[in-house]
């Protein structure tokens, strides 16, 4: 099983079957233990998701056509799962669901055309030959079917272009929808049951009203409200928030990114918000959760793992963290909330299809206690008896599931509900012969420890759920439908349970224009050594390392994109192979090299505050100062015993720190002693690593790797390296160094490595959780270099707030990173803090060598004409939405036309208003020049008739 856990931070990937760092913590089995072997999915193409769970079952779609795989949710006594064969149908099964109130009911559609439904078997028994019963034809393979969440026997079936919702006791439709333009890809009812969305080829989406009948036939089927979702007609899925107004769409755009939109039925012209995901070509398979707010996304053939959380209210996505796994998705599936394991503080989890296993992937919220149970993850969810039967729902019953208190209540609830078992239950010898029985919400019997923590019980593995005989608990007091509307359960937000967010974490980054690239790079050095960043960047040019011999070195111009041409390009010559090389902030037209022709040097920095000083790492295990207007070595620092990986200068130019591979962090004060003023001990991992002063040279951020080669960031207070770090953080598993940089103004650190395609951000605060998640910018190939340009660079009228070059393959792309704002009109005050004029030395190198320090200026970024968002002139209220009723009501043809007409004026602007031409004085009759002296126009001579001039600013002829 994967942990991914919701703690403000990306999850640590796994990169197979090894134990995680909570294994230990918290006695979950082994990987190896908890992932479903020995399966071999199918290769079918559907809308579906290839898998499905209930609290009991897990059926997905196997190899053979027309079979599913089916395996127990969890084993027996930590035993292995057996995989049996279910053989549904004559042809490819494309889609099938549980139903919710019934753990052993499955639904499962064909491009046979019919939909059957199956009662798998307690457990231990051979599964079911005969379906229970079967409806159809249908007119069309069965794409994608899904039960109502409130009404006990109510199914909707997709096929073609059309719905088709049944009345599964009866086997007979209630009706038919099929007043879509094109192929079906996605159907999904709303929490309450009042309305289904659709979406389609034709790339709309459409609300239908669900009940009663009365109101569909006078709409004559007829969706009750569609509109163009996205511009790519590739597959894009569909799913309500809960019991909200609000949808989520997943698709395509027009530049065939994978996007994501969330939409209000109640506004639904446009999309509330629009994110864009990648430039991937597999279909995302969307899994919302509405207890928690959590959305994952996983594309098929793909192995990583996006979890957002989306907030209606205020339309916002935030992600939550990424999970990498090692086989590659065929589809996906969320484990039912009954199932989770709730003393683990288990939220949430996803079972990932591959081809050959079942992975659990488990969404855990770190707590310091787990002998306890937390309310505050766990709210009230939906219960397990239907609120309704599908005849009641269908005459206009809107009754709700009950709500369950079995995962918040630390007291199991007594009572058992009792209902006829369907007709076509298998038990009964036939639908004509209904026999009365027992259950427990569905016959859903689940261990006490599960739902109810009992005292000393303590918790369990997700292993251990127990087999039937297994003592019974009940889910719900209730034995009935609820009488009158119950509310949804209570959802709070997951970032009060985790703590503080970013006012970053919705931070963009895009490649920008074409227009601004450099192409046609030819011969570029790749093999730069780890200390160096590969390439350098000023806020005029930019050098690039060469592969030719004698160490040569292109110098570009930012100032002139374009492609560059195939023959020679501007360089300069080095003489050695280049190891590291920097730009002088003080002197755009100094750049310094280090080569291996002398001391053999790992990288060089120059002074952030005094002129003429640079700062160089060797071999031979020193730390030298440099003053470059005197040609001379001034300071030398000693006490490492192994290879410098990086250094840094504090941000006022008092102190040096390191990091080296014999696993130590050292700050030195280079004017007082050669000696480190403190040492502390720095990233497990042998490998290389780096580090950045933060939060105003208070605190010293590294990245490195820890014993398993997972990359991580590690937060040290400066003034108490002796105490270890405050904080660690694990990303991800790569070969490459993570290159840090830190942006003062904003706080936000940016991670990637050479050959990478994604860039972390996180901003960074003096207090816990201390690294605050954003949302990282992901590029569609690997960048064999990433590095920042000054903060002078960015555009501050589009809110960037940091701006770096991409080096590709043969490519230099600059990459903007903003903050999406409504009021961009307005100089964003909160984002651009005063700068620090880092282009002018406090001091010279000389000074700060005799003991002086210096302090650089500040500056405004604000532009003369734009006034702070922080003084804007205050906006009265207005109400956001208009009520559904508006839209829900029924309207005559001529009243959607006077609306319309109504509207199209009111863009158009007043009709009375008088148009420029209208103001055109008259042309007399004499003032007409004809070729021959008479009144009119000669078509045989050159000359025309003269005309007034357009008034300015019209243009001329």
């Amino acid at each position: 099983m994967l942990h991914c856990v919701l703690s403000n931070r990306a999850p640590a990937t796994s990169s197979g079957p090894s134990k995680t760092e909570f294994s230990p913590d918290v006695g979950f089995p082994s990987l190896s233990q908890a992932w479903i072997g020995g399966i071999r999915a199918g290769s079918i193409t559907s809308c579906g998701n290839h898998v499905k769970a209930s609290c009991r079952w897990i059926a997905f779609n196997a190899e053979a056509a027309g079979v599913l795989g089916i395996v127990p949710l969890e084993c027996k006594d930590g035993g292995k799962r057996t995989v049996s064969q279910l053989c549904c149908h004559s042809d490819v099964v494309t889609d099938f669901d549980f139903s919710p109130f019934d753990q052993l009911l499955l639904a499962t559609g064909s491009a046979d055309e019919m939909v059957k439904v199956w009662r798998l078997p307690e457990s231990g028994q051979d599964m079911p030959s005969n379906a229970g019963l079967t409806m159809g034809p249908g007119g069309g393979p069965v794409d994608m079917l899904q039960f109502h969440p409130t009404a006990d026997g109510v199914l909707a079936s997709g096929a073609g272009k059309r719905v088709t919702v049944w009345d599964v006791a009866q086997q007979q439709p209630l009706t038919a929808l099929g007043s879509h333009e094109d192929q079906l890809q996605s159907l999904a009812w709303k929490r309450d049951g009042r309305l289904l969305g659709t979406s389609c080829k034709h790339a709309s989406h459409a609300a239908f009203p669900a009940q009663p009948a009365a109101i569909l036939t006078a709409m004559s089927l007829v969706p009750l409200q569609s509109v163009s979702g996205h511009e790519n007609n590739k597959d894009s899925r569909l799913l309500w928030m809960g019991s909200s107004d609000c949808l989520i769409s997943v698709g395509f755009s027009q530049m065939r990114e994978r996007e994501v939109k969330l939409w209000d039925v109640r506004q639904f012209s446009r999309a509330m918000l629009t994110v864009a995901l990648d430039t991937s070509p597999g279909a995302a398979i969307p899994l919302y959760d509405a207890d928690t707010g959590l959305l994952v996304l996983a594309g098929k053939g793909e192995n990583l793992l996006y979890c957002f959380e989306a907030a209606p209210a205020q339309p916002a996505l935030t992600q939550v963290t990424q999970c990498r796994t090692e086989g590659s998705t065929r589809g996906l599936a969320a484990v039912p909330r009954l199932a989770l394991d709730v003393m683990a503080c288990e939220v949430l989890r996803i079972l990932q299809l591959t081809d050959t296993a079942l992975v659990p992937v488990s969404y855990l919220v770190p707590r310091k206690s787990i002998q306890d149970f937390h309310e505050d993850l766990f709210p009230d969810c939906a219960g397990m008896l239907p609120a309704t039967s599908a005849q009641a729902w269908w005459a206009g019953d809107s009754q709700q599931v009950s709500v369950t208190r079995g995962l918040s209540s630390p007291v199991a609830l007594p009572g058992a509900a009792t209902a006829p078992c369907p007709p076509f239950c298998p038990t009964t010898g036939g639908k004509g012969e209904p026999a009365p029985r027992t259950e427990t919400h569905g016959d859903l019997h689940l261990p006490c420890h599960r739902l109810h923590p009992a005292e000393g019980s303590g918790y369990s593995s997700p292993s251990s759920l127990a087999s039937p005989g297994s003592t019974a608990t009940s889910l719900s007091a209730s034995t009935g439908p609820s009488s009158g509307f119950a509310s949804s359960p209570s959802q709070k937000s997951l970032q009060c349970i985790l703590g503080p967010s970013s006012r970053f974490r919705h931070a963009q980054g895009r490649v920008l224009h074409r227009d601004t690239h450099l192409t046609n790079l030819r011969g570029l050095s790749l093999t730069t050594p780890g200390e160096c960043d590969g390439f350098c960047a000023n806020h005029q040019r930019v050098a690039l390392p060469l592969l030719s011999a004698g160490g040569q070195i292109a110098v570009l111009e930012l100032s002139k994109p374009g492609r560059l041409p195939d023959t020679a390009v501007p360089t300069i010559q080095n003489g050695a192979a280049v190891a590291d090389l920097s730009w002088d902030p003080f002197d755009p037209q100094r750049l310094a090299v280090a080569g291996e022709d002398g001391h053999k040097i790992y990288s060089i920095r120059f002074h952030p505050v005094a002129s003429d000083l640079l700062v160089s790492s060797s071999y031979d295990m020193t730390v030298r100062i440099w003053e470059l207007s005197a040609g001379r070595e001034v300071l030398c620092l000693q006490g490492h015993t192994d290879q410098i990986f990086s250094l840094s200068w504090s941000p006022d130019g008092k102190k040096l720190a390191t990091v080296s591979k014999d696993g130590r962090l050292r700050l030195y004060e280079p004017r007082r002693s050669p000696k480190p003023e403190q040492e502390g001990p720095g990233p497990e991992g042998g490998r290389g690593a780096r580090l950045v002063w933060v939060c105003s040279g208070d605190y010293l951020l590294v990245s490195g790797f820890d014993s398993r080669s997972e990359r991580r960031i590690l937060l040290y207070r400066a003034q108490a390296l002796p105490d270890g770090p405050l904080s660690v953080l694990g990303l991800d598993v790569a070969p490459s160094t993570l290159l840090p940089f830190y942006d003062e103004d904003t706080s936000v650190v940016f991670l990637t490595g050479k050959g990478d395609t994604r860039v972390f951000l996180y901003e960074v605060t003096p207090e816990p959780p201390y690294f605050l998640e954003c949302n990282s910018f992901t590029s569609n190939e690997p960048h064999k270099g990433f590095v920042f340009l000054p903060k002078t660079a960015c555009e501050v009228r589009e809110v960037e707030f940091a701006r770096a070059l991409r080096l590709g393959q043969s490519t230099l792309e600059p990459v903007a990173f903003h903050v999406p704002r409504v009021k961009k009109e307005y100089f964003q005050d909160d984002i651009y803090p005063p700068t620090r004029v880092w282009w002018e030395p406090a001091l010279s190198g000389s000074a700060w060598l005799a003991g002086k320090d210096g302090q650089q200026r500040h500056a405004s970024m604000r532009p003369a004409d734009m006034t702070p968002v922080s003084e804007a002139p205050k906006e009265a209220p207005t109400r956001k939405f208009v009520p559904a009723s508006v839209y829900l009501e029924e309207k005559s043809d001529e009243q959607k036309k006077e609306e319309l007409l109504n509207a199209m004026v009111a863009r158009l602007g007043n009709r009375d208003d008088p148009l420029p031409q209208d103001s055109f004085e008259g042309v007399d009759e004499d003032e007409w020049v004809g070729a021959g002296g008479g009144g009119g126009y000669d078509p045989c001579s050159r000359a025309v008739p003269s005309r007034p001039s357009p008034p300015p600013g019209l243009p001329q002829d």
